[in-house]
This record gives structure tokens, C-alpha cells and sequence, in this order.
């Protein structure tokens, strides 16, 4: 992985927070997704970095970033705080926030309740955390998809299982959600294997997935009333997700009252930002200096 970056530290609002940056100009925050680490940006970092302060963090409990004990420590509302901890430590006050998986569903609720400091909003593969509570259930399509999220919900199970042989599991989980197959390198593997290995990441990363996706909450009638985004909002969506269906990003712009626009992306899985980088930074890019 090619060093074109500076590596540093911040106290975002309590929380030691590790991030990689390039660049000079309005903030672009970055935000990765599950089983991810900054490192799933490395294309689109030197290309934002050319009009852009280009900030892409380790999220709470993730590779080098602290990694606080207990579920209740992973619910969005504090997930989406460390975002706003990180913006002010960076002494900014407004961001472009970049989201793909779990750092677009904090993007979302970061988008929807600290509209005054969000610029513009960019979604990578992250239907609004409302779409998937609502919807996910009704589909037997998406609970056959989203099964590992309740094999995580199993304490210290997921761990052993998933750390076996090398992080054997968790890198086929990884290498399966991938159409283009040769956008995945053995080099990309062993980086992620080396996140996954910090003490402490993997119950984090599980936590995400306990504090705020277990049954309850998913089966649940009452949902969290998200005020609508007043961001101009930008999704891009890879049509073969293994883990997400269309229909969970059908109508998203229910959930904003601002500009919102979506590009799918065929014969692209999960990891767009990866799969296809050209078009997506392209896409971004142009989104972001209009």
C-alpha cells in the first residue's frame, strides 16, 4: 500500500481515534465499513486528496482506534458521536461525510442529527438504518442474507469461529461478496487479518452488530425517529450484493428532504470502492465539487 498519506492520532471527544490523511481544503471524512479498516479507501484517498482535506479514521473499535468494553458502548448514537468528536478535534465545522456499510449507517444518523455540520452526503452500500429495520424482516430473501448477523449476536462464538486458521472464515466471508475477484488482493487480506488481530477488535466489531441489530431491535415495531437529511445526498449501490437487496435502498429519498440522487453500479458486489474505484471516484468527484 503505497505511503502517499500521513498517519495520526486525535482525541475525538474521549475516544483515541487513529486516521489517515492527504490533502488540503474541505473536510472529506471517510468512513469504513464491517470487517474493514481505513485501508478500504486506498483509491479514493490520493484522488479526493487532489481538491480535498481527506480524513479516513479507524471507527470506535477498529484497527488502531480505541476499543471501549461492552455492547452498550457500539449503539449508533455514540458511533455517530465520535464523528462529530473527530470533526471538532480536526477544528473543523462542516464535513463531506463518505459512508460504505456500517460507516454509512453512521453516516445517516450523523447526517440526520448534526445536519449543521454536514456539507454533503455520500452512501456506499448502506440503506438508512429505518429502510433495513423495516424491511429486512418482511423479506425472507433478506433474512437468508443477513444471516451472519445473528450468528453475532452469539457471545465469544463469532470470535473463536471467525478467528480460526488465520481469520480463515472471515476472509472467505470477505472474498465471497466480491464479483470482480481480482479487485481482492492476498495483500488486502493479510492488512485486514493484521486490523482483525488488534486486541480487543473482533468482540468490537461484533458489538456493532449486538447493540444495535439483535432481534429485538429488528422485530421490533418501534423505530427510532431519524429527522430527514437536509444534505444533498448521493447513494452508490452495487446491483450483486451478497448481503444486501435492492429493495432496501428502493425509496430512500423518503428519508431526505434535500437534493438526492442514486447510480447503481452493475456487475459490482459489495465493495464498490473497490470492485470499480475509477468510476466511483469519477462519480464522487463530481458530486462533490459541483
Amino acid at each position: 500500500m503505497k505511503e502517499s498519506w500521513k498517519h495520526e492520532f486525535v482525541n475525538a471527544d474521549g475516544l483515541r481515534m487513529h486516521y489517515v490523511t492527504q490533502g488540503s481544503g474541505r473536510l472529506v471524512l471517510l468512513l469504513h465499513g464491517f470487517p474493514d479498516f481505513w485501508g478500504v479507501w486506498r483509491f479514493q484517498i490520493p484522488e479526493l486528496a487532489k481538491h480535498f482535506r481527506v480524513v479516513a479514521p479507524d471507527l470506535r473499535g477498529y484497527n488502531k482506534t480505541d476499543k471501549p468494553g461492552g455492547v452498550e458502548n457500539y449503539r449508533l448514537n455514540l458511533l455517530a458521536g465520535d464523528i462529530l468528536g473527530l470533526i471538532n478535534a480536526l477544528g473543523e465545522t462542516r464535513a463531506v461525510v463518505v459512508g460504505h456499510d456500517w460507516g454509512g449507517v453512521v453516516a445517516w444518523s450523523f447526517a440526520a442529527f448534526n445536519p449543521e455540520y454536514i456539507e454533503k452526503l455520500v452512501i456506499l452500500n448502506a440503506p438508512h438504518p429505518n429502510a433495513y429495520t423495516s424491511r429486512a424482516k418482511l423479506s425472507l430473501r433478506q433474512l437468508q442474507k443477513s444471516w451472519y448477523v445473528f450468528f453475532f449476536q452469539t457471545p465469544d462464538v463469532p470470535e473463536e469461529v471467525l478467528s480460526r486458521n488465520d481469520y480463515s472464515f472471515l476472509k472467505n466471508m470477505v472474498k465471497l461478496a466480491f464479483v470482480k475477484k481480482e479487485a481482492l488482493t492476498d495483500e488486502d487480506l493479510r492488512l485486514r487479518a493484521k486490523a482483525w488481530s488488534q486486541p480487543g477488535a473482533l468482540t468490537a466489531m461484533m458489538n456493532y452488530y449486538r447493540a444495535n441489530m439483535n432481534p429485538y431491535i429488528l422485530f421490533s415495531e418501534r423505530k427510532i425517529a431519524f429527522p430527514k437529511i437536509t444534505s444533498p445526498t448521493y447513494v452508490l449501490w452495487g446491483e450483486r450484493d451478497v448481503a444486501l437487496s435492492r429493495s432496501l435502498i428502493e425509496n430512500t429519498e423518503d428519508f431526505v428532504d434535500a437534493s438526492y440522487s442514486i447510480r447503481y453500479i452493475p456487475d459490482c458486489g459489495h465493495w464498490v470502492q473497490l470492485e470499480q474505484p475509477k468510476l466511483v471516484n469519477g462519480y464522487m468527484s463530481e458530486f462533490l465539487r459541483n
